[in-house]
């Protein structure tokens, strides 16, 4: 009946966590003419969504304003009203600990908030990224315990890791192929549905642990390829070799070669954190994956290396560190977008924070910091004016957003520390690389 139900967009959707993932998700069910329900602990995301308004920069109000005026949408932060639902997706935060441990936390309350008010034959699909288990060994055990249902009987389970790139001008929810795994047929064939009504390709897998696995091998393949391309930064630079120029050079090379570009370090929600879940589930089977780990351990030792970078400039300059001031340029975890999850800025600001009289940051998509899980101490802290530019000892390109003139940063900044090569065309004096 629940395929039926899909198939003739009468299924009501529910989606659980309204970020950067859910959001996206609900509009393109919406667009498709599901009913659909938004549902977050976040009550002014909540109140904003029903007022037609967006909080993220590359989805327009106009796209939240139309789902509101189709009739069909409802939002809010009562999670009793999944009983209302046929298909249930969640897409919760699924960060580490401070020991760099999966924390489960987010999906554990999800799913003891939504146990005592599932029926039968729902369908419940799991899109936070995480390690492989953790549908069948955290979520289906939540869920049964507190609704007295059988998880793949009573109702379904599958897991289909999320893929959205924020503000990808090429590709969207709707275009990006979606991989598929169950561990029962009808929660198969009810996901594939599902999903297929709204996403061009579907890609069913075996199992969930498959599809979990799935989204970890993708992430990882970035971040041991990224911390190359940062332990090759260090090297050449000692050698006296542009990392830039060598890279540009090899990408000539059609075949065999892929190329990965250094930075800061890795923000965003997936790549700095799925390394360490698998290796955290690696250890459980006696495993120890030192190759995985250690492009990890490289990426996250990055932000102190641009520290490093910025002292000895200082220092070069005749400056006391010490009674320095200091603009860092970008807060996002990168170009373009609103999003500072995991941002490395964040982490060279509180190591500079300890060191120098005062340090500032500038992005013209996030003025002021959000309440967040960590750095607290931010909070509150308003992106200052470009204007002011030339009161800083030094500048740091953190970010490099299209919107911002590197001429004018040269120009008027005393010196430039650039993790991007957002200034490689521009010659002078002051640009240092890190």
């Amino acid at each position: 009946m629940l395929v039926e139900k899909i198939n003739e967009r009468k299924a009501h959707v529910g989606v659980i966590g309204m970020g950067y993932v859910g959001l996206p998700l609900l509009l393109v069910f919406g667009k498709a003419g599901f009913p659909v329900m938004g549902l977050d602990i976040d009550k002014a995301k909540i109140s904003q969504l029903l007022t037609g308004k967006s909080y993220i920069k590359h989805i327009p109000s106009e796209s939240i304003e139309s789902l509101n005026a189709g009739g069909n949408f409802q939002a809010s932060t009562d999670f009793s009203l999944v009983s209302e639902l046929d298909c249930i997706l969640i897409c919760v935060p699924t960060p580490l600990t401070e020991t760099r441990d999966p924390d489960m936390s987010y999906i554990e309350s999800t799913a003891r908030a939504i146990a005592p008010h599932l029926k039968k034959g729902q369908l419940i699909v799991l899109e936070s990224t995480t390690y492989p288990g953790t549908t069948t060994e955290v979520l289906a055990l939540e869920l049964e315990s507190g609704s007295g249902l059988k998880a793949d009987s009573d109702f379904f389970l599958a897991y289909s890791p999320e893929r959205e790139d924020p503000n990808n001008k090429e590709y969207s929810t709707s275009t990006i192929p979606k991989v598929i795994g169950a561990d029962h047929p009808k929660g198969m064939e009810m996901a594939n549905a599902l999903y297929s009504s709204i996403i061009r390709k579907t890609v069913p897998v075996s199992s969930t642990k498959v599809a979990e696995a799935t989204k970890l091998m993708e992430n990882i393949f970035r971040s041991v390829n990224i911390a190359l391309v940062n332990e090759l930064k260090i090297v050449f630079e000692k050698m006296g070799i542009d990392i830039w120029e060598v890279i540009e050079a090899s990408s000539t090379k059609p075949f065999g070669y892929m190329p990965f570009f250094p930075g800061p370090g890795l923000g965003g929600h997936c790549i700095p954190i799925d390394p360490f879940y698998l290796t955290w589930k690696a250890r459980q089977y006696g495993v120890e994956s030192h190759f995985i780990q250690l492009a990890g351990e490289v990426n996250v030792s990055m932000p102190q290396y641009v520290v490093q970078k910025i002292e000895s400039a200082l220092a070069v300059s005749g400056n006391k560190v010490e009674n320095c001031r200091v603009l860092l340029l970008g807060l996002a975890y990168k170009k373009n977008v609103d999003d500072d999850r995991e941002s490395v800025t964040f982490k060279v600001m509180e190591l500079l924070a300890k060191k120098v009289r005062e340090v500032d940051y500038n992005d013209p998509y996030i003025p002021i910091i959000k309440p967040r899980r960590e750095y607290k101490c931010f909070v509150g802290k308003k992106s200052v004016p470009l204007k002011n530019i030339d009161q800083y000892d030094i500048t740091v390109i953190l970010t490099d957003h299209s919107s911002y003139n590197y001429d004018e940063i040269v120009k008027h900044s005393k010196i430039v520390v650039d993790t991007r090569n957002a200034c490689g065309k521009i010659n002078s004096d002051k640009i240092i690389k890190a």
